[in-house]
């Protein structure tokens, strides 16, 4: 963590399950200040708490900025002194995004380059942006939007002078805010069945520290515009849910399917072919370089680029398929996990 000594570190949307972990990482580090940046006064103030009991010694490295990406200025306003950004906020969730496209392309979208052009402006060292497989032939307003994030990236990057852009492309982060996990605890715990879409459905899996790991390798391995993926494996929906019905006592027999929700794919895509084509293996982590060919192409008619990986799209149906055992093996180690088993 020597990069981090005396530093300050921005996280925009600091108070989701991101920033938590981030948090949890870095506080008793000799990092010198962790901003919080968001718009939720509500959550801010259980999070001052919460830290303030549990880590008093290293809370006060802790800062709270209310402020919205959605807003440049008051981006600007949060990045006076800061060294690098990790700029999580988005909307998320795939239904919501459906129903509401303009609201995702405000936060998504329009906050990017918001964060971008504040951080270009204020001299920041380096940003990483996190994205999501869902951006890799998106079908859904949020995918779409995260796919527009990733291109405003690189866009900025040809530009950034000596701010360093870089994205990371996540596959479902397993027990955070708002994923499928904690629901079909609660369910279990209310005696209710748990419910699926579609039990055919495969995902990728990482959990929260491998989230903060894939951001620190883009941070300290990155170059300005590249796209840095970690390799993950995945499960089908119902193995998923058949390993918490395991762990939590629930009746894998009582599993109800109620089907795809607006926008789902049945598998999910962490590299297409396209950047197969160029994508670096890196061993646990694939680095896309940007495209920084000029918007002059006619070289590029007469003489055009033979070269091409022989790497094909990697997605949640041809990467390692996790079995029952290893599912439950691979959750159980979660501290989410752990602590909802604790409460029994």
């Amino acid at each position: 963590m020597s990069l981090f000594t005396n530093k300050t570190l921005m996280i925009t949307g600091g108070t989701g399950s991101f920033g938590n972990a981030v948090l949890n990482r870095f506080l008793k580090t000799d990092i010198g200040e962790i901003r919080i940046f968001s718009r939720d006064e509500k959550k801010q103030d259980d999070m001052r708490h919460e830290y303030q009991a549990k880590m008093p010694e290293v809370a006060d490295k802790i800062k709270f900025y209310i402020g919205d990406v959605r807003d440049l200025q008051s981006c600007k306003n949060a990045m006076h002194g800061v060294d690098y950004i990790f700029h999580a906020a988005a909307l998320k969730q795939v239904p919501s995004c459906e129903f509401f496209p303009m609201e995702a392309v405000k936060t998504n979208v329009v906050g990017t380059d918001n964060v971008l052009t504040a951080a270009i402006e204020e001299g920041v060292e380096a940003v990483i942006c996190l994205s999501t497989d869902k951006a890799a032939y998106p079908i859904n307003a949020m995918g779409i939007t995260k796919a527009i994030e990733e291109k405003v990236a690189v866009a900025k990057s040809r530009m950034s002078g000596k701010t360093k852009i870089c994205c990371t492309r996540y596959g479902n982060v397993m027990c955070s805010r708002g994923s499928v996990i904690p629901l079909w605890i609660d369910q279990i715990k209310a005696g209710n069945p748990i419910t699926v879409t579609e039990p055919s459905m495969t995902r990728f899996i990482m959990s929260l520290d491998e989230a903060v790991d894939l951001v620190l390798f883009a941070f300290e391995n990155g170059q300005n515009g590249d796209l840095l993926i970690m390799k993950a494996p995945a499960c089908t929906i119902q193995t998923q849910a058949e390993a918490v019905c395991e762990l939590f006592g629930g009746k894998k027999e009582e599993i109800k399917v109620i089907g795809i929700r607006h926008g789902e794919k049945m598998y999910e895509t962490l590299l297409t072919n396209e950047e197969c084509a160029k994508a670096i293996d890196m061993g646990n982590f694939y680095r896309v370089p940007a495209d920084n060919r000029g918007l002059n192409y006619d070289k590029y008619f007469k003489d055009g680029d033979a070269k091409r990986n022989t790497l094909t799209e990697f997605n949640s149906n041809n990467t390692k398929l996790l079995n029952l055992e290893e599912t439950k093996e691979t959750i159980s180690k979660l501290a989410y996990i752990q602590e909802r088993l604790a409460e029994d």
